[in-house]
């Protein structure tokens, strides 16, 4: 497996623990690896769209990671979206989190939504991170899977328009530590959280 991710999220990979995840929790995470897998298998386009309700922390850090797994285990022909219930902003301190990580974040417009180009490697596409709603027009129309990230969104969406697949994998927001002394070490816990479990569902795939 030849894989050319920037230093600080490869030593990250490499200390990803799948066996930390339940038995109960893999039973969740499995229609998104079944969903992936069909893709494969058919030669079609995989297209995932995480959706958490302001499409500002959860969903971003899922998207990021899921291109990311991606790439790292070759798995062709990944195209990985992020929206919200509603725009709002992707919050300063996922994006710092990211960074933290190891990946590249630049800030390539600011104002009230700040939009990001975010890099895992020296010549892979940057991801372009900013809050948009899940039927942006940066997003596809059809033929993906919805990923509900928060149990708000999960509720609030009961049908998502033009998916082929809905399947609620939630996590705790980190938010709720806000302008608190844990709030760094919190998202990093929600981001690794992410990764690895995005990284037990690629390394199940059969290329």
């Amino acid at each position: 497996m030849i894989s050319t991710l920037f230093t600080g999220i490869q030593n990250i990979i490499k200390v990803l623990n799948p066996d930390t995840i339940t038995a109960e929790r893999k039973a969740v995470l499995q229609p998104l690896a079944d969903f992936i897998q069909t893709k494969i298998s058919n030669n079609e386009a995989i297209r995932i769209n995480f959706i958490c309700t302001h499409n500002s922390r959860r969903s971003h850090l899922s998207q990021v990671w899921a291109q990311t797994m991606a790439f790292h285990f070759n798995i062709k022909n990944v195209f990985c979206y992020s929206g919200g219930t509603e725009a709002t902003a992707l919050f300063p301190v996922a994006a710092k989190t990211l960074q933290n990580s190891g990946f590249q974040v630049l800030t390539i417009s600011e104002g009230k939504n700040p939009i990001y180009a975010i890099k895992y490697a020296e010549n892979a596409h940057p991801i372009i991170g900013f809050s948009k709603k899940l039927d942006d027009d940066f997003n596809p129309k059809s033929e993906f899977a919805a990923i509900m990230t928060c149990d708000s969104a999960n509720e609030a969406c009961p049908f998502v328009p033009g998916a082929e697949k809905r399947i609620p994998i939630t996590f705790e927001d980190p938010k709720a530590f806000d302008g608190t002394p844990l709030q760094l070490e919190k998202y990093n816990e929600r981001s690794l959280q992410i990764a690895t479990e995005l990284f037990y569902v690629f390394s199940q795939l059969k290329a």
